[in-house]
């Protein structure tokens, strides 16, 4: 019709990488619309994770993936369209999104955002919407570390950055599913009590004490298992000394390059391995989901969210992620 104004949404997107408060915008955006196959979900909650601040700085690339990006992967809301193909049963039903902005121009830092039907997952009506935007990258990362490889019952567990987004849940997951000793490191007293809270059966103040020689003291002269590794640039050195013979390091995130110590890494038999949420199989991905449902639908699960912003305020909320101080998850709400 001549003269009609479409529809428009609230959404936060940039259209160069550079610093939060220079390429960041708030504005408006057609209302996207479903295609086959796809559901429109009315976001309530948008997840701010690393990668999304990184993405947006430029850390990953300094080319533009796509002329404009509307950030976030993880989100939930209620599906209140749907596309071609999907069952009509779906609308008004709770989800949680996973890979909303990978590989995609437009993420959850938005009134609405359309995607894959399997990519909206059924959130459980007791658990908050802000929790389930804390689900796609931060539960799902944790829950692969601990899962993969035949999991980690019986074994010695070290949780590195234990009071972290992933490392939190990475606790609670490995007390729940049989580890025979949870270590956690972090950097405070703060984060020490929030770790014991989720489980930690120890806690090493890696700042204040030799963290090789707390660790060995606390497992008996054993060593670790299998450490869950927040940051393999900066400890992968003193983790071939942390490991027990034929142990393994699980890595989901690196501050930079990585030297391989090789002659400790196969005097030991050791093993490091590396993931990215993003790139799970489609089995491991339907593994680390059903488990991750089955604990939400029996409330197995503490969901640490430090601060709440609303989406005019995601300046901010990128700022605070990037801080380093957020001890938990990070979300933007609708205004």
């Amino acid at each position: 019709m001549t003269g009609a104004t479409l529809p428009a949404m609230k959404a936060a997107y940039y259209e160069h990488v550079g610093p939060a408060r220079d390429v960041l915008v708030l504005g408006s955006l057609p209302d996207p619309q479903p295609g086959p196959g796809e559901v429109r979900v009315r976001i309530q909650w948008s997840g701010v994770n690393p990668s999304d601040v990184k993405s947006r700085a430029g850390l990953r690339s300094a080319v533009m993936p796509f002329p404009r990006v509307i950030p976030h992967s993880d989100g939930a809301g209620l599906i209140d369209a749907v596309g071609e193909g999907v069952p009509s049963s779906r609308l008004g039903e709770r989800v949680w999104v996973w890979n909303a902005a990978w590989g995609r121009a437009f993420g959850t830092a938005a009134e609405y955002v359309c995607l894959p039907s399997t990519q909206a997952v059924t959130l459980p009506d007791h658990i908050a919407g802000e929790a389930g935007a804390c689900l796609g990258i931060p539960a799902l990362t944790a829950l692969h570390a601990v899962l993969m490889d035949g999991g980690v019952a019986g074994k010695r567990v070290l949780v590195a950055g234990g009071a972290g987004a992933v490392g939190h849940y990475a606790v609670q997951m490995a007390t729940q599913m049989g580890a025979a000793q949870v270590i956690a490191s972090v950097s405070s007293k703060e984060k020490a009590s929030v770790v014991r809270e989720a489980g930690a059966d120890e806690v090493i103040l890696y700042k204040d004490e030799p963290l090789v020689e707390r660790t060995r003291e606390l497992t008996r002269g054993h060593g670790i298992d299998r450490i869950i590794e927040v940051d393999i640039a900066a400890n992968g050195a003193q983790n071939a000394d942390l490991l027990a013979a034929n142990g393994e390091c699980v890595a989901y995130g690196s501050s930079g390059a990585v030297a391989v110590p090789f002659f400790p890494l196969i005097a030991k038999n050791l093993q490091f391995k590396f993931f990215i949420v993003y790139h799970l199989t489609a089995a491991d991905r339907q593994r680390a989901q059903g488990a991750l449902q089955h604990m939400l639908e029996r409330d197995q699960l503490v969901h640490r969210i430090c601060d709440r912003y609303a989406l005019q305020d995601v300046v901010a909320a990128h700022e605070r992620v990037e801080s380093g101080q957020a001890i938990g998850n990070v979300v933007v709400g609708r205004d």
